[in-house]
């Protein structure tokens, strides 16, 4: 199958998904400006309690993740009544995932902020927003699932739009909480995250809406708690190992967090900074990944081995050019960028720096961004946290401890750690995919899909 007979819809999946990124991206931007106007502990906070809040979110990859794969893979084989099935179980899944997650980060809001080193200028102002933030990432385990369903069903545009509506009701909503205006006394930070929690209740009802009228599923009241075995296992056995390659990922990360939370409020407010823009860097590489993901699982349904091959090659070369070019320009604008979030002249120098540092880190990201995400369509899910983890283990998490801490290197320390991490991992994942060492895990995938099939090679 040549890719240019793909779907119209399918070829276009990474403008709405580079869209949504930005929007995305945009809502932090504004979060963090939004914060910092207190003061940067202000924004130190908020950038904190976002890390932690990011790495609960990455439990929910034990089923986004999946349910992404499993579902391209069934429409592929045009198995349209099992991928109903699926979406149906995902449902459930999130319900308890969401609730579990939620509990965990409200009870557990002080001690995970003492794990990192939270300044005590910074502790006050994050513990409440945190525990905040933990009640609604239980919307956010729907959310995330529903969107997911949608994207496989190629429903880009629909959950853009979901997320557009969202985000504009997020800001429509923290500004007077978090400020105050007329009877509606200054919330702060907290406002923020109230703000949030009724936008993804809205986004909770825009999903249940599409997917009743555009892919014809409508909830039963047993769907919000059933596990149905057969379902979950094939999500669970593409998606544990996700989760388990994001979520080592994250915990590694979140050690060069308690690295610059070492370093004092200064350091830890310029890594967020410099940490929003390199958001805006690699949207295109991770909306290419995402594409990849959902085109792969398409392709491997189809048994169209060949053509996934093909396609994961020109877009990874895409995606390199793109994110060199992409950094170079950031960190060129860097003093510019960051002067959005802060006058400090400390954080300005200290942070165009990094931003000339991630113009080495980007490239390395992009190969982890597309050829994991292809790996993980093509069923081989296993690899990329079994080879991935001793260097999230040694090179980011001890190499930015060594480098930043013990070595006295600072942030540059930190990010040169990110940078050989990144390198490293992207370079074992492409040996992988050209060694075609996938192969055998997607035909595995396409004869539970449509047994005694001959698939293409």
């Amino acid at each position: 199958m040549s890719t240019s007979r793909l779907p119209p819809r399918m070829r276009g999946l990474v403008w709405p998904l580079l869209a949504e990124l930005g929007l995305a991206m945009a809502i932090g931007v504004a979060g963090t400006a939004l914060a910092a106007r207190h003061s940067d502990a202000a924004g130190a906070a908020f950038a904190i309690a976002s890390q932690v809040t990011a790495m609960l979110f990455l439990l929910f990859r034990i089923i986004g993740a999946g349910v992404s794969v499993v579902v391209t893979q069934k429409l592929g084989a045009t198995q349209l009544d099992a991928a109903q099935r699926v979406a149906r179980a995902v449902v459930g899944a999130s319900s308890w995932l969401g609730g579990v997650t939620a509990l965990a980060g409200w009870l557990a809001a002080g001690p995970l902020l003492t794990l990192l080193n939270t300044p005590p200028e910074v502790m006050p102002l994050a513990l409440p927003l945190l525990k905040t933030l933990a009640l609604a990432t239980l919307f956010d385990a729907w959310n995330a699932a529903m969107a997911s369903v949608m994207r496989a069903h190629l429903r880009t545009r629909d959950t853009l739009l979901v997320l557009l509506a969202m985000h504009v009701c997020h800001m429509a909503l923290a500004i007077p909480l978090m400020f105050g205006w007329g009877p509606i006394a200054p919330l702060g930070l907290p406002g923020y995250a109230l703000a949030l929690m009724l936008s993804r209740m809205l986004g909770l009802g825009l999903h249940l809406t599409l997917w009743r009228y555009q892919l014809g599923i409508r909830l039963a009241p047993a769907d919000w708690w059933r596990l149905p075995r057969p379902e979950l296992s094939a999500v669970l056995h593409i998606g544990l190992p996700g989760a388990a390659e994001n979520i080592a990922w994250r915990l590694a990360f979140m050690v060069s967090v308690a690295a610059a939370a070492q370093l004092g409020a200064t350091a830890l407010a310029t890594q967020a900074y410099v940490l929003q823009v390199m958001t805006g860097v690699m949207m295109f590489s991770i909306a290419s990944g995402l594409t990849v993901e959902i085109i792969v699982g398409y392709l491997i349904g189809a048994g169209h081995l060949r053509a996934a091959h093909q396609i994961v090659r020109r877009t990874l070369l895409r995606g390199v050019l793109v994110a060199l070019l992409i950094a170079a320009l950031a960190a060129l604008a860097g003093r510019a960028l960051l002067g959005w979030f802060s006058n400090d002249p400390q954080i300005i120098v200290g942070g165009s720096l990094l931003l000339w540092l991630t113009v080495l880190l980007e490239p390395g990201r992009t190969f982890n961004l597309v050829v994991i995400n292809a790996l993980r369509a093509a069923g081989d899910a296993r690899f990329p946290v079994m080879a991935g983890a001793l260097s999230m283990l040694l090179v980011l998490a001890g190499g930015s401890w060594l480098l930043g801490v013990v070595l006295g290197w600072g942030l540059p320390g930190v990010w040169l750690a990110y940078a050989a991490d990144e390198w490293i991992r992207g370079l074992i994942m492409w040996r992988r995919w050209q060694a075609l060492a996938w192969v055998p895990h997607a035909r595995r995938a396409r004869k539970q899909l449509v047994p005694l099939v001959v698939v293409e090679g």
